[in-house]
């Protein structure tokens, strides 16, 4: 029941709130991460996970986090996107990679394109008093890309192996 709690619950909460924060803030705390990390431990342990699937899964997380790094030595997203990057394929794993990494990259296409059309209108007086909605409006802002990462998640989680993992207990 544990592993079923992480996978349906926890992962997804921990995942909402990166999503949130990094909306409201254009920043995604450590502790957040770090949690992600610690939760797959608690994870591996409720599933007794084989060494052979940890690697894998290990493998996916150091590949997640080089990819991570990478768009963001390119400036392409920021610090803590990346290390979402890396906290989400470690639980997803190898095999799931390509799939999460695509539909990450389908999510951000289309959070991009909303958020550039709405910068394109003005921003309603009720709004404007709100800081991080005004500055989620700026023309040149940032995008809150973690918003993309987690929602990326979602589409591929029924099909992951994680899933399954849980399931079968």
């Amino acid at each position: 029941m544990a592993a079923e709690i992480l996978v349906l619950f926890f992962f997804p909460l921990l995942l909402a709130l990166a999503a949130g924060w990094d909306l409201a803030s254009y920043t995604i705390p450590n502790f957040l991460q770090l949690t992600l990390i610690a939760s797959f431990a608690a994870f591996v342990v409720a599933t007794g996970m084989s060494p052979a699937a940890i690697g894998w899964h290990l493998l996916a997380g150091f590949l997640g986090l080089f990819v991570g790094f990478t768009l963001f030595a390119l400036g392409y997203i920021g610090g803590g996107d990346a290390k979402l990057f890396a906290c989400i394929t470690l639980w997803l794993g190898l095999r799931a990679l390509p799939e999460y990494a695509l539909m990450a990259s389908l999510m951000g296409g289309a959070l991009t394109v909303l958020m550039l059309t709405m910068r394109q209108l003005p921003l309603p007086a009720l709004l404007s008093g709100q800081q991080w909605i005004a500055k989620l409006h700026e023309a040149r802002g940032p995008i809150p890309y973690g918003v993309a990462l987690s929602a990326g998640v979602f589409f591929i989680l029924p099909h992951a192996d994680i899933f399954r993992m849980a399931a079968a207990l």
